[in-house]
């Protein structure tokens, strides 16, 4: 397998998990993209804004890569865990353009780097702050898939939409309401 081989499968990986994320938001209000949907405040909209932030900072900023995405959450005084949540004044349109635009400075990155290329990550601590592009882009489509796997429960606990494509729902023909009735009934065994 050579290295294009090797870059276009990550990228292939990452487009998927992307589109995904992108898909859960169809159809979707302001208001249920927005929302907290876990204790720790998991929103839809705030996962791409984080992938957004994750991209530019590995794909770019770690290779010496410029850009002009604004990256305020990560600023001194931001707010605590700025970057995993839209603010009032921060409309879907606007994350999901620049979400979009972090997609194409990163695959530029990985496009016209090689794979061994070297490049320090700023927030790590120095002694391990070293990376390869390889490393870094295995980072993110982990990372993504990761977030898109949360958004594929999000949504799902929204208004039952599930699925990794929108063609594709990736599940068996099953009876879910039956099936869910019988994981409960063998859970509930368990409950004492």
């Amino acid at each position: 397998m050579t290295d294009t081989d090797r870059r276009n499968d990550l990228l292939r990986y990452l487009q998927d998990a992307r589109d995904a994320l992108l898909w859960k938001l169809d159809g979707l209000s302001d208001y249920d993209v927005r929302r907290p949907l876990t204790p720790t405040g998991t929103n839809l909209l705030g996962l791409l804004k984080h992938l957004a932030g994750v991209e530019l900072g590995y794909l770019c900023d770690t290779f010496g890569r410029a850009h002009d995405e604004p990256l305020p959450d990560f600023k001194d005084g931001a707010d605590e865990n700025a970057d995993m949540f839209a603010t009032a004044d921060e409309s879907r349109e606007e994350i999901v353009a620049r979400y979009r635009r972090a997609w194409a400075l990163a695959d530029a990155s990985v496009r016209e780097l090689d794979l061994d290329t070297v490049g320090t990550v700023p927030w790590w601590p120095k002694e391990r702050n070293r990376v390869t592009l390889h490393h870094v882009l295995v980072r993110v489509v982990a990372d993504t898939q990761r977030h898109a796997g949360q958004a594929d429960i999000l949504r799902e606990g929204l208004d039952g939409l599930v699925g990794y494509r929108q063609d594709n729902d990736s599940l068996p023909p099953l009876d879910w309401e039956r099936h869910h009735a019988r994981l409960e009934e063998i859970a509930a065994r368990f409950k004492h």
